[in-house]
């Protein structure tokens, strides 16, 4: 669903990319017998590439992991 206004290209850009990197990477190459297989084989993506291994330019090409306890660690400084 969108989340902008009509019109706007830039509100799902962020969503079509991370799909983008999900069909490329990974469902592309695996042939899955059930769903539940399929929605495994997903989470072992996002949460075993994507947000631990994976760089990522918008964040100064770094994981999304480490930006998220980089903030976690600047609230308990601050």
């Amino acid at each position: 669903q969108s989340v902008g206004r009509t019109g706007i290209c830039w509100d799902n850009a962020m969503a079509e990319s991370f799909f983008g990197a999900l069909k490329n990477e990974w469902v592309s190459r695996t042939v899955f017998t059930t769903r539940a297989e399929a929605r495994q084989e997903v989470v072992k993506y996002i949460e075993g590439l994507y947000n631990r291994q994976r760089l990522h330019s918008g964040l100064g090409y770094q994981t999304p992991l480490e930006v998220h306890n980089e903030y976690l660690n600047q609230q308990l400084a601050a």
